[in-house]
């Protein structure tokens, strides 16, 4: 299914509507009052396990199959090096020529 260039405008402007519109639901359904300090460090959590998520998938998955190639492995090594704390732009320089590496191999 291929959508036209009006079509993803509509989409692109609607999913702002309508995270704008979830946003609002809070502030509206609690009326001012605050939120208790568990459900507050379930909502700093959320973020994430989602972006987890996002990343597992975006680097495992292939179609409808799991699959591991150069690029999990690339993403691997950034994320044991972030782990050690080494700086971001080294992780992200390393975890591609990594990649390469192991794509031209």
């Amino acid at each position: 299914m291929t959508l036209s260039h009006n079509q993803i405008w509509v989409l692109i402007i609607a999913c702002a509507v309508l995270t704008a519109v979830i946003k609002g639901f809070g502030p509206v359904l609690l009326g001012g009052r605050g939120l208790p300090g568990w459900f507050n460090r379930v909502i700093a959590l959320m973020a994430p396990a989602l972006l987890s998520a996002l990343v597992l998938t975006a680097v495992l998955a292939h179609e409808r199959t799991w699959s591991v190639g150069a690029h999990t492995v690339g993403v691997a090594v950034a994320g044991v090096m972030l782990w050690r704390r080494l700086p971001l732009v080294l992780c992200v320089g390393v975890a591609v020529g990594f990649t390469a590496l192991l794509r031209m191999w």
